[in-house]
């Protein structure tokens, strides 16, 4: 009996969102890899970064993972980088998790190999988060971001805030990379607001994130994107289960409210889990008794 092939999920994000021929040269690659398939990348102008979606079988998956690392060490410097979204490093992140057939601690084990590479081939030194985490804190990649690229330069040395592969040291111009894995990958959301006043998103993003009193799975900025009108309040949602997106909408909505603000609309960068879809679609609806196999497309997904 043939053994069912293993896919894991990647959501990498490279500091990179405004030059185009580098994006481009960077993500290029990833569409001839055997055994991966790119879903997407989502180019971020204000962030300065893009987020890649990949699905693929663990050993091409890492290559492509390697692959792509490389490109944006070359083709990205840090010193000169700047944009809103907080980083580290020109390949920032490297997050795997479970998507078919495979569990959590292959991912764990994956990630590791990954890790030990990334410092092997290009010498960037590597923070580990979520599972493969060395520390309690370092689970989060707001603590290892803390400072950004700039911050964590002048305390790199210092024991709670050293690399896990590598030196005491950030690489001159890529800075360093963060790996992890873990069960559940964030879904970018954003909701705009009817007014070019950015604090009261700043505000809201503050009510809304898990530090500051909010939801604990969610973490909010309140930030401005030039090429449209009004603000945002942008927020990584790590557990669209625990915390569903009509939830969030539902209370950015009503803290507008109180600054006689409105929401025009909202945004998912990048995909999302049908289920995470389907809670929404049922709350507002009020479906009862709903099965996801009510939906004809869900039968050609098996």
């Amino acid at each position: 009996m043939t053994a069912e092939k293993k896919y894991i999920l990647a959501v990498p994000n490279f500091s990179e969102g405004r030059r185009k021929e580098v994006i481009e040269s960077i993500v290029e690659p990833l569409r001839s890899v055997e055994g991966v398939t790119l879903i997407s990348y989502e180019p971020e102008y204000d962030f300065n970064r893009t987020v890649v979606t990949l699905i693929g079988e663990p050993e091409a998956l890492k290559e492509a993972l390697l692959m792509m690392a490389g490109k944006s060490y070359q083709l990205i410097d840090m010193e000169k980088q700047q944009g809103t979204h907080p980083r580290i490093g020109a390949q920032d992140t490297i997050p795997l998790f479970p998507f078919k057939n495979i569990s959590l601690e292959e991912c764990k084990a994956l990630a590791e190999e990954i890790g030990e590479e990334v410092f092997k081939r290009y010498e960037v030194p590597v923070y580990f988060a979520g599972a493969n985490a060395r520390t309690e804190e370092k689970k989060s990649i707001s603590f290892i971001r803390q400072g950004q690229y700039e911050g964590l330069k002048q305390v790199v040395h210092q024991e709670e805030r050293k690399p896990d592969i590598g030196p005491a040291a950030l690489h001159p111009t890529a800075g360093a990379t963060i790996i992890s894995a873990d069960y559940e990958g964030l879904t970018a959301y954003n909701v705009f607001l009817a007014t070019e006043d950015i604090t009261i998103a700043k505000a809201i993003a503050k009510g809304v994130r898990g530090p500051s009193g909010g939801f604990s799975t969610v973490r909010a900025v309140g930030i401005k994107f030039p090429e449209r009108s009004g603000v945002v309040v942008s927020m990584n949602m790590f557990d669209c289960g625990a915390t569903p997106l009509y939830r969030t909408f539902n209370f950015v909505k009503q803290e507008a409210a109180r600054y006689g603000v409105a929401v025009t609309g909202s945004e998912i960068v990048g995909p999302v889990k049908l289920d995470y879809l389907l809670n929404s679609l049922e709350y507002y609806l009020g479906l009862e008794n709903f099965r996801k196999d009510q939906i004809l497309e869900s039968h050609l997904m098996k």
